[in-house]
């Protein structure tokens, strides 16, 4: 029988990655071609992994996913969907029984949970409920000490789109926003509040809020647009920002010579508004993908110490914001 290392030396990789790959080791990033061709090497030399004997499977584990909103937010805002959907195809390629709810509601029916993945905020009683359902928990999109999270920075993407317009010039900057729970504000509303006004560029009386939805944003934009409002505006979601960009433009407001935005999550149809969204571009597949990992990993290494994963957001620039940098 061939051994890892024949394997690994015809493939041109590391043992290490080898007998990760045909172990199936989710938290191990190689190319697709690379991953087929060590299976090829391997069937062709005919070897057998651990997870093909009787000894060990692939997973027999099965998770519950916690989404803690009704599904007409998801359905209005496609960042909860597609970490919904990184995870459910997770699950799937891991071989992992995947159950779920919305809101939450009806989960304590379920018995026999080995991990659950929690999206959204996560209020501490709600925390300690599903905590009876299993001891191994990973929370998306939301912070707590106490157990393995992963998320994005929100904080810093409030400080770099306040950041951006002032190297712009702007010296009032507003923000359009929604609020998930009533028991918490927004955390990309307080940084920029507190950050906004540290710079002096900020005020309480530009500050709008509402709900994750376009049809939110097009109200809280109408009504803005009506007093005295500033010439650029962070806003909380693309999901908001496209109904801005609706009222703006019934009240001939022209973007971006006369209203600036920038907003968050570069969804799929960010490009195609009118102008094109300038947006802070999340990862969201990759925070449902990495939680299943981590549940895994919690698993596997019976491991007590919580981890913190913080996906990072890169600006992508397009034609909702004036690129010129004052001074240039």
């Amino acid at each position: 029988m061939a051994t890892l290392k024949e394997i690994a030396q015809e493939a041109g990789v590391s043992l290490s990655t080898v007998s990760r790959v045909l172990n199936d080791d989710p938290s191990i990033s190689v190319k697709n071609e690379t991953r087929q061709s060590i299976h090829d090497i391997a069937s062709r030399l005919e070897y057998t992994t651990s997870r093909n004997r009787k000894t060990r499977q692939r997973t027999d584990y099965c998770f519950f996913a916690q989404y803690n909103y009704s599904q007409e937010t998801e359905i209005n805002d496609p960042y909860y969907l597609s970490i919904r959907y990184a995870i459910e195809t997770q699950c799937k390629k891991l071989n992992i029984k995947l159950l779920s709810s919305y809101e939450p509601k009806g989960y304590e029916e379920y018995k026999d949970i080995d991990g659950v993945v929690s999206v959204g905020i996560l209020p501490k009683e709600q925390l300690n409920q599903t905590r009876r359902l299993s001891g191994n928990l990973v929370c998306v999109d939301t912070q707590w000490d106490s157990t393995d999270c992963i998320y994005a920075d929100l904080t810093q993407i409030s400080r770099d789109a306040i950041d951006y317009f002032i190297s712009r010039g702007y010296t009032r900057i507003g923000y359009i926003g929604g609020q998930d729970s009533t028991d918490s504000m927004d955390e990309r509303e307080v940084s920029f509040a507190e950050y906004g006004q540290q710079q002096g560029v900020v005020s309480p009386d530009d500050i709008y809020r509402g709900e994750f939805s376009s049809s939110s944003g097009y109200e809280l934009a109408t009504k803005m647009l009506k007093g005295n409002y500033p010439d650029a505006f962070f806003v909380a979601s693309d999901s908001i920002a496209i109904g801005v960009l609706r009222a703006l433009h019934e009240n001939n407001i022209r973007i971006p010579e006369d209203f600036s935005l920038l907003s968050v999550n570069d969804i799929p149809i960010a490009k195609f508004t009118f102008p094109p969204l300038s947006t802070f571009r999340i990862e969201s597949e990759l925070l449902g993908t990495q939680a299943v990992n981590l549940l895994v990993d919690q698993i596997r290494e019976a491991r007590s110490i919580p981890l913190k994963v913080t996906v990072p957001a890169t600006l992508t620039l397009r034609g909702t914001t004036r690129h010129e940098v004052v001074g240039e």
